[in-house]
C-alpha cells in the first residue's frame, strides 16, 4: 500500500510504526568507557557530539559489558529520548558505519527499511517537533516514551525521492558545520537557509 501510495501521488503519509520498529538502548554507563573495545554511543552523546550521521563512535565499552548491552546495527536510528528541555529531546544519529555498535539507556533503536540520512534529517524538522511536545512528559527531566514514537506520523516519499532529497540537505549540512568548507561569515545565513529547506523538503502538509 505504501509503494502505490507513493507511486500515484508521489508520497505516503504513514506512521514510523508502519516502516519501522522501535526498541530501548540500554546496559551501560560513561563509567564503562574505555579507550579501545566495542563501539558504543551514550545517549548524552548525541547532543554534543554527534551530528545528522555518523560512522565511526567517539567511545569504547569492553567486550564483556558490551555482551550485555543492547546493539544498533547499520541503517538504525539512534534517538536520545530523555533531555533537560522539550527542545532537544528525540535529538538522534543514523548510524551508518559497519556492524553493530552498543547503546546506552534513556535511548530509543529505531530499525527501519527507509534511506537512514533522510529519516534523521526529518526528525530535526518543525514537523516532527510539533509531533514530539504532543509526546514528551515531564518537568525537570523529560522524557518520550520510546513505545510512543509508533505513532509519529511522517511524509513519506520514495527511496529514489530520499536520496534527492538527502542530496540537497547534505550540501547545506556541509556549508553550515564543516569551517574548512563553509564561509564563517555566512555560516548564520546559511543555517537559517538550511533549516528552512529542511522543513520545505521534508514537510509532509498535503499539496493542495
Amino acid at each position: 500500500m505504501i509503494k502505490l501510495l507513493q507511486y500515484v501521488f508521489g508520497y505516503a503519509d504513514v506512521r514510523l510504526s508502519d516502516i519501522a520498529t522501535i526498541t530501548r538502548g540500554g546496559n551501560f554507563q560513561k563509567k564503562d568507557f574505555v579507550e579501545e573495545g566495542f563501539p558504543a554511543i551514550h545517549y548524552g552523546q548525541i547532543y554534543t557530539q554527534y551530528g545528522i550521521h555518523a560512522s565511526e563512535t567517539i567511545s569504547c565499552i569492553s567486550e564483556k559489558v558490551a555482551e550485555k548491552s543492547k546493539k544498533a546495527v547499520t541503517n538504525d536510528i539512534v534517538m536520545a529520548v530523555t533531555s533537560e528541555n522539550v527542545e532537544d529531546v528525540c535529538k538522534c544519529v543514523a548510524w551508518l558505519g559497519m556492524g553493530e555498535i552498543a547503546v546506552s539507556g534513556h535511548t530509543a533503536i529505531i530499525h527501519h527499511n527507509q534511506n537512514a540520512k533522510y529519516l534523521a534529517y526529518y526528525f530535526h524538522t518543525q514537523e516532527f517537533a510539533i509531533q514530539k511536545r504532543k509526546l514528551a512528559h515531564g518537568t525537570k527531566v523529560i522524557e518520550v516514551t520510546p513505545d510512543r514514537l509508533n505513532d509519529i506520523v511522517l511524509y513519506l516519499p520514495s527511496l529514489e525521492e530520499q536520496r534527492r532529497k538527502v542530496g540537497i540537505l547534505d550540501k547545506f549540512d556541509v556549508l553550515c558545520n564543516d569551517i574548512s568548507e563553509g564561509i564563517p561569515a555566512e555560516i548564520d545565513a546559511r543555517e537559517k537557509q538550511y533549516e528552512y529547506y529542511r522543513n520545505e523538503l521534508l514537510s509532509f502538509e498535503k499539496v493542495k
